[in-house]
Order: C-alpha cells, then structure tokens, then sequence
C-alpha cells in the first residue's frame, strides 16, 4: 500500500477568492513505513498574502520571490503523489486549493481525486476523539508525538508530525479491546516506532534564511506591531540557532 501524507502552505484561507499555494510537503508512507521518499517546494505566489496569513507560516515574500511557479513543479508533484491515497488533515481545504492550481494549467490537468484516493485525517481524529480539540497540535499532544520543534506552520514538517500522528492513530489497538493501559502503551510504541523510522530517513527540515530575508521578516512584523498595536509572533517562544 503507497500512502502519500500531504501538507500545503497558502496565501490565505480561500482558493476561490484568488489565495494561492506557497508551500507544499508530502511524506512518503510505504506498508505503513516511511520510505525516505519526500517532496517538497516553496512556491512564488505573484500575489500578496492575505491579512494574518504570513504570521502562520514565516514565509516572506522576499524570500518566495525566486522560488518556482507551481506550473513549473506540477509535472513532477503530480507524478510522486499519482496513484497513492493521501493522507491530508482537513483534506477538503489542501484538495480544494491544488485543484484550482490544477485548474489554471488547463482542463488537461483534471483534479487530485481523480489521480489519488484521500483519506481525512481530521475526520478520522472526529470519529474517534469525539468532542475534543483535533488540530495537529492537539492530536501530538494526545498521541505523545513531540512537536516543541513546530514553532510556525511549514509543510514538510507537518506531513511529518501527521505521518506520526496517523501511524499512531490508526495502530488498531482499540479494535483489539484492549484495557485502557495496555492501549496506550501500544499506542506509545507505535508513536515511538513512527519516530524511529522518522530518524535517519526522513529528518524533520530547518529552513535557513538570509541575513537580508531575516531583516526583512522584522521590519515586516514592526509595521504589524505599528498597525495592530501587537503581533501574535511576540507570544511565539524563540527558536535557538544553529
């Protein structure tokens, strides 16, 4: 079984009112085990973000600026997720924003369902977690996968911690009936599997930017800070360097 665990970064929050894809991230799940196989780019929008968007992700336009249009990717992107069924938190949003991708190359293109099957990973979480919080975040915390690393949204890195958190999710112990303690300590070793096959194969990225892309990112967030009167960046821990 080829399962492809996927994660975009846009513009904005909708693809019908022009937002587009600035990021996209797919982790390659073989049998259930990670093959080492990823695919990642970083996107030229031509377009600005929309109000709030740029906080979520980091990116700036400066630094998107001599990254690739997604018609120059998308031959290649179409043929490593061809024929694998995708493993997408909140599927109908990344769907929904590939397809009018797809749409602006041409009818020739079709749509992601009809080249791959989708599973919603959130839909999955909402059925066995039900009347609690679902997000990736809250799904890590539940299933004991670290996430301290994820300081903002970045796509390869959450088809990582999703690839994680959907082993672990759909380990099958509760099927087995098992007491609640001996779950969660299958639950635990699956998580901790996921991790180990994580490690030497596919080790989560650390986005490097440029002294002038850096300087640029906080200029950005003091015209925010003039605007708004605050930045939801300041509540964000540091991440150390190196």
């Amino acid at each position: 079984m080829r399962q492809i665990v996927l994660d975009t970064e846009t513009t904005g929050l909708y693809a019908d009112r022009g937002d587009r894809v600035v990021e996209i991230g797919c982790v390659e799940l073989l049998e259930r085990r990670p093959s080492g196989r990823t695919f990642h780019c970083y996107l030229n929008p031509d377009r600005e973000f929309s109000a709030g968007a740029q906080e979520v992700t980091g990116l700036t336009l400066e630094f998107l600026a001599d990254k690739p249009r997604f018609h120059e990717v998308a031959e290649e992107f179409l043929a490593f997720v061809e024929g694998a069924e995708l493993v997408i938190h909140n599927a109908a949003f990344d769907i929904g924003f590939l397809d009018a991708e797809l749409s602006r190359l041409g009818p020739q293109f079709g749509s992601m369902r009809a080249r791959c099957t989708v599973e919603d990973s959130l839909l999955l979480a909402r059925e066995r977690y039900p009347g609690q919080r679902n997000s990736l975040d809250a799904l890590c915390r539940r299933l004991g996968v670290d996430n301290a690393h994820r300081q903002l949204h970045g796509a390869l890195l959450d088809a990582q911690l999703l690839a994680e958190v959907y082993l672990a999710m759909t380990s099958g112990q509760s099927e087995l009936g098992l007491s609640s303690a001996a779950g969660e300590a299958a639950q635990a070793q699956a998580v901790a599997a996921a991790r180990v096959q994580f490690g030497a194969a596919g080790e989560r990225p650390r986005v490097r930017v440029q002294a002038s892309e850096l300087e640029a990112h906080r200029a950005r967030l003091e015209a925010i800070r003039r605007k708004a009167g605050q930045c939801a960046w300041d509540a964000l821990e540091p991440v150390p360097a190196g």
